[in-house]
C-alpha cells in the first residue's frame, strides 16, 4: 500500500512540474511578451559520469538540457498557440527565453559570486529586477540592449570581473520552474505577483554597480571571482 500511495504522489508532483512548464511559458510569452521555445532537455534513463546526460546528439554535451535543440533558437515566439503544442508534445522541456531583442537581457555570475553580489547591491540600494538562480549560476536580468552599446560599455571601464557573463543579442537563458543537467532552475527573485510585465534594470546601471562591488574589496582582490 505504501508503494502504491508513493507512486501516486511521484506522478501527481510530475504532472504538477509539466503543468506549471507550460504555464510558465505561457505567462512569459503571451503576458510579458518574452519569446521562448522548448529547450533539449535530458535523458531520462540516460546518465554520464557527469551526470545527466542531454537528449541531444552529442554525447559530450557541456551544458545538458540547457540549450536549444529542434527546434534551434530563431523559432522562439509569443505565440500560445505554438507554444502548447510544444509543451504538450514534450512536458518536460526546460523553458528557454531568446534574450535581446524586445526581451530581457541578463548579466550572470557564478552562485557564489551572484550571491555576494546581490548582498553588494542591496547595501548600496541598487533597485533590481527579476533574478533566476542554478545551483552554479544566477543571472540578473536587465532591459534589452544591443551589442554595440555592450562593446561601448565594456570599453569604457578599466577593469570588469571576469566572471561576468552576458547573454544579450542572439544569446538565451533558461527560466523557471525548468530543470537542467547542473539541477533546478529557480526566482532567487522573483518578478511581482501579478505584474503586467516585470520592471527591468539598465545594463549599466548593473555593471557599474557590479564594478563598484568587485573593487571596493578592503586589500584589493574582487569579491565576484571564481
Amino acid at each position: 500500500m505504501r508503494e502504491i500511495l508513493g507512486r501516486r504522489r511521484r506522478l501527481r508532483f510530475r504532472r504538477k512540474a509539466r503543468t506549471a512548464r507550460l504555464d510558465a511559458a505561457v505567462t512569459f510569452a503571451v503576458e510579458w511578451d518574452w519569446p521562448v521555445l522548448p529547450g533539449a532537455g535530458l535523458r531520462a534513463t540516460t546518465r554520464t559520469a557527469a551526470g545527466a546526460a542531454c537528449s541531444c546528439p552529442d554525447p559530450e554535451c557541456v551544458v545538458p538540457g540547457a540549450h536549444p535543440y529542434d527546434p534551434g533558437l530563431l523559432a522562439a515566439t509569443t505565440d500560445e498557440r505554438m507554444i502548447r503544442s510544444w509543451w504538450t508534445r514534450r512536458p518536460d522541456a526546460p523553458v528557454v527565453l531568446a534574450t535581446g531583442g524586445r526581451a530581457p537581457c541578463a548579466v550572470s555570475l557564478p552562485a557564489v559570486a551572484g550571491a555576494r553580489a546581490l548582498t553588494a547591491l542591496d547595501a548600496m540600494g541598487m533597485r533590481l529586477g527579476p533574478v533566476v538562480a542554478t545551483p552554479t549560476r544566477w543571472s540578473i536580468l536587465v532591459a534589452p540592449y544591443g551589442l554595440e552599446r555592450l562593446g561601448e560599455l565594456l570599453y569604457a571601464k578599466d577593469s570588469v570581473p571576469s566572471s561576468l557573463r552576458f547573454h544579450g543579442e542572439g544569446g538565451y537563458l533558461l527560466l523557471p520552474p525548468s530543470v537542467a543537467g547542473t539541477g533546478q532552475v529557480r526566482w532567487e527573485r522573483a518578478p511581482l505577483a501579478g505584474s503586467a510585465r516585470p520592471w527591468l534594470p539598465d545594463v549599466e546601471a548593473v555593471v557599474d554597480a557590479l564594478v563598484e562591488a568587485s573593487t571596493s574589496t578592503p586589500g584589493g582582490g574582487s569579491r565576484l571571482a571564481y
